[in-house]
Order: C-alpha cells, then sequence, then structure tokens
C-alpha cells in the first residue's frame, strides 16, 4: 500500500485547512518574497528552492511514515505563537526580514505540535534551505559585501602587479592605463562583484551535495544508529556536511577574487570593454563551474578519508562463534541471556 493511500481523509482536510490558514496569513509576505526572488540577483536561486524542498520532502515521504510520532502540543503552541508575534512584531515594524522568518517559526512549530521533535530533526534541512533562499537585511548584505569588494579589488591588484602591470587602487576603483590608450581608465568592483552573490548561491549548493551524497549506509559512522537527539554531532557524515558547507565560503570568495584579478589583467591588454557584455557574463558562469567542481573535490576528499565499515555487536559474535551471518537474533542461537 502506498503512503499516500494510506492517508485518512481527515488528515488531508486538516493539511488543507492548515496550508490555507498560513497561505492566508503570509499571502502578502510570500509575494514579496516572490517578487524579491524575481527581481534581486542576489537572491534569484530562491526561485529554485521550493522545488528543492518538495523533492526532499516527497524522496523521504518513506521515511517520514516510518517516524515513530510523538505530538507535542504544549511545545508546538509555543513555537507558533512566537512565529505569529513575530509576524506582528515585523509587519508593524515593517521589518520584511522578520515576518519572512517567523515563516520558519511556524512550520517548525506544526511539525512539533503534530509528529514532535523527532519528526522536525528529519526537517532540518528543508528548514535551513529556505531560511538560505530569504534575503538578509540590507544594513547586514552591505556590511558583508563592501569588505568583499575591497578583498577582490586587492587581489586583482596584487594579481596585475605580478604581471607587472602599472595600477593604482583607491577603495574599490581600480586605475589602469591599457595598452594604446592615452589616459587611464577605472575598473570599478561594484557590489554585483563583490562575491557576495556567488557565495549565497553556492552555500545553498553546498547544503544540496551535501545532503544528497552524504553516507547512508549502515556504519557506525553515518548516525543512523539511536543514542539521543545529538548523537549525529559525533558521526562522520555531520562532520562531512559541516565541512562541506563551511568550505563553500572560501572557495566563493577565492574564485570571484579570481574573476576579477583576470578581468583587470585583460583590461590592460585588451581595454576595459572587457568588463562588460558577453565576457563578464560568460566568465561569472565559468566560476560558478570552477567553485562547484572545487566543492566536489573537498567532498571526494572528505570521502577518501571516510571510516571503512564496521560490523556491529552482533556480526562480531557470529565471526568469532563461526555461525551464518543470516541470522537475525544471534542471542537466541547461542544461548545467551539478554541483560
Amino acid at each position: 500500500m502506498s503512503v499516500a493511500s494510506s492517508i485518512p481523509v481527515k488528515q488531508i482536510w486538516r493539511v488543507f485547512a492548515i496550508t490555507s490558514a498560513i497561505a492566508l496569513a503570509y499571502a502578502s509576505v510570500l509575494g514579496k518574497l516572490g517578487h524579491d526572488w524575481w527581481t534581486d540577483e542576489n537572491y534569484s536561486h530562491g526561485l529554485l528552492v521550493p522545488f528543492v524542498i518538495g523533492f526532499i520532502l516527497w524522496s523521504q515521504r518513506h521515511r517520514f511514515a516510518r517516524e515513530a510520532q510523538r505530538p507535542l502540543m504544549v511545545a508546538g503552541l509555543a513555537v507558533v505563537s512566537f512565529g505569529l508575534v513575530a509576524l506582528w512584531a515585523g509587519t508593524a515594524g515593517a521589518e520584511l526580514y522578520l515576518q519572512r522568518t517567523s515563516l520558519l517559526f511556524l512550520f517548525a512549530g506544526t511539525v512539533i505540535y503534530f509528529w514532535g521533535f523527532k519528526l522536525l530533526r528529519l526537517m532540518i534541512v528543508p528548514l535551513f534551505l529556505l531560511w538560505l533562499a530569504i534575503p538578509i537585511p540590507a544594513i547586514i548584505f552591505n556590511k558583508v559585501a563592501f569588505p568583499l569588494q575591497l578583498f577582490a579589488s586587492r587581489c586583482a591588484v596584487s594579481a596585475m602587479q605580478l604581471f607587472d602591470i602599472p595600477v593604482l587602487r583607491q577603495g574599490n576603483v581600480i586605475e589602469l592605463m591599457p595598452l594604446g590608450a592615452r589616459e587611464t581608465k577605472k575598473l570599478e568592483v561594484v557590489e554585483a562583484c563583490s562575491g557576495i552573490r556567488s557565495l549565497m548561491t553556492l552555500v545553498t549548493l553546498a547544503v544540496v551535495y551535501a545532503y544528497f551524497t552524504h553516507p547512508r549506509n549502515n556504519d557506525p559512522g553515518n548516525g543512523n544508529g539511536s543514542g539521543g537527539m545529538f548523537s549525529s554531532l559525533k558521526t562522520f557524515r555531520f562532520w562531512r556536511s559541516t565541512l562541506i558547507l563551511l568550505s563553500a565560503v572560501p572557495i566563493a570568495i577565492f574564485t570571484n577574487a579570481l574573476r576579477v584579478s583576470g578581468t583587470g589583467i585583460l583590461a590592460r591588454y585588451y581595454g576595459t570593454k572587457v568588463a562588460d557584455g558577453f565576457f563578464h557574463t560568460f566568465s561569472g558562469w565559468v566560476i560558478y563551474v570552477v567553485a562547484f567542481l572545487m566543492l566536489f573535490g573537498v567532498g571526494w576528499v572528505l570521502d577518501r578519508m571516510s571510516p571503512s565499515p564496521q560490523p556491529d555487536d552482533n556480526e562480531k559474535l557470529r565471526q568469532v562463534s563461526g555461525l551464518p551471518a543470516g541470522l537475525p537474533n544471534l542471542q537466541s542461537a547461542t544461548g545467551a541471556s539478554e541483560l
């Protein structure tokens, strides 16, 4: 029997009612969020995030169905109430980020209310992806973007000096003399070239890559066994995903600095027009490919360092006693009593 056919009609109507209530309460918030995804190139990857989340939920539907349901109504109502208060505060203060992040608390509280914390743990990755797709406040965005602009400018100047190219930097503006030109030209490392766009996209891609490629076998290094809510913190799977995610930050910064440096060097020989038009767009796509290959390389190296699967306790006893591996319960086969 399929999962869909085993769902009672009452639960289907409950899901429909909750979804309709959320859509009604967040209609304007979701509309503005979708508009930002469509118009803001820094968050254009957000258009794909709902589809990725939907695919994750659908591919893991059998695992969700097997998970023991332990509803926590009081805790769930508390989290939902906090989310609604955050929505009200964000609306009253015209703070979009608070309004949008309140949706995460509403989703989390709903899962806790009906299914409990165990199922919420399985929903961490979809919720994290949704959080990454929410545009951060402008004041924080500028605090991050401008230092990245300066860093990319310094890297470009250093690279050009290695080629004995006379260059002068003033903040995020680079002055150079292209060959054949009679006056200096200026290259400005604008916000779009700061690398924050590739940083946000690559971090999201790192989460997706780590999730779909993490070890899923039952060896001790993947954390499938029981051991409490925080048992996964001691597993290879958790640290592999964490290192892949953290590596996305220096990779994005490095590849963007490489792109700006290459543009500055080419501007010396072909003029500042290489910073615009087809080359600018094409180099952006090339850098994305290079960044992803480097991210893939990090995952490949970590996979080579993974601990080899170890047999469980029953398998070890079978190997010692010489019993066949197909026995489901070794204690009953050997006559050992359970404690």
